[in-house]
């Protein structure tokens, strides 16, 4: 005969093994809802009707260390379809605001926002103290943009030219075109990509140069990409729709010297990015006579006073490259 005991282990035995069922109950749900989502949220992003939201993570995984993985669902045909959907889409205006401006440093920076972007705007008033920044590990990899502006004592920092990634495995090791650091050349490759040179007098040019053009032209620091803005005043020569909107930096000058450092969020919902139009019509706001894209994407990177101060999409973080452009100390 069961005692009082016997039944009330009962109970609380049989009370378990229901908590129990339910709990398993539980974690095979969540577990097959995880790996549901897993397998039908890539394939609704990829070929559902989201057409923003497709052409913000296509494009972003396409432009980052693994485009391998788009590529194995998506054929270059489909993929360059989506990234362009939005290629006739213009921000037109865009506003400014100045948030930080240091006299001591010579550095003032601004916020800007247009209809599809929002990004950063560092202003350098002496030019001479902008320097290209050149990996130590070349060949090998590249740096982050928080490592260059340490080792060098620079106070600020950008993302410079291209390099070549045939893997995609982001190292940065090696750039392209011609690299020049305080007058020496520091790497050369055939490339039709223009030359960014700064002169002994912090003259900004973009120009296509040989090796033989630094000594003759007096270059003490150079960095290769494109497209060309502006030119001498004059809208560059390029096909809009030939670039996304994407993650965006690039590179400047005004008539009296002053260098201009441009920075764009992309692939984000509060900012898809920018086309080459929107850098243009920016750099002619600023009053720029020379300007020109640097390397974007993943790579967009703005650092001043100890932090990045866009927002990188890329969640590794800082991107390692294997160029930089740098602000020094004021010394005067």
């Amino acid at each position: 005969m069961a005692t009082g005991l016997d039944v009330q282990y009962r109970r609380k035995k049989k009370l378990y093994r229901k908590r129990k069922f339910k709990f398993k109950r539980l974690l095979w749900f969540l577990l097959f809802y995880a790996i549901f989502s897993i397998i039908t949220v890539p394939l609704i992003i990829i070929w559902g009707p989201f057409n923003a939201v497709k052409s913000v993570t296509v494009g972003a995984i396409y432009s980052s260390r693994h485009p391998q993985v788009i590529k194995a669902f998506l054929s270059e045909e489909q993929i360059n379809a989506i990234i362009h959907k939005f290629d006739n889409v213009s921000s037109n205006d865009f506003e400014r605001q100045a948030i930080s401006s240091d006299a001591s440093s010579g550095i003032t920076i601004e916020d800007i926002k247009g209809r599809t972007f929002q990004g950063k705007v560092m202003l350098i008033t002496h030019p001479k103290r902008v320097k290209v920044a050149v990996t130590k590990y070349s060949g090998v990899k590249g740096e982050r943009i928080s490592d260059y502006v340490n080792e060098m004592g620079a106070i600020a920092g950008i993302n410079g030219g291209g390099f070549d990634d045939p893997q995609g495995t982001g190292s940065g090791e090696t750039p392209l075109g011609l690299t020049v650091h305080n007058g020496e050349i520091v790497k050369y490759s055939d490339s039709d990509m223009p030359t960014i040179a700064l002169d002994k007098n912090g003259k900004l040019s973009v120009e296509t140069l040989s090796p033989d053009d630094v000594k003759k032209k007096d270059i003490v620091e150079a960095l290769s990409f494109w497209p060309v803005l502006i030119k001498d005043g004059e809208k560059g020569k390029y096909d809009n729709g030939y670039w996304s909107i994407a993650p965006r930096s690039a590179i400047g000058q005004k008539a009296d010297g002053t260098i201009i450092f441009v920075v764009i969020n992309g692939r984000q919902m509060s900012s898809i990015g920018a086309q080459m139009d929107d850098l243009y019509k920016i750099f002619h706001e600023y009053g720029a006579i020379n300007a020109v894209n640097l390397d974007g994407g993943s790579s967009a990177e703005m650092f001043y006073d100890g932090k990045v101060i866009n927002q990188l999409w890329d969640s590794f973080g800082e991107r390692y490259l294997p160029t930089a452009f740098v602000v020094m100390p004021n010394k005067e």
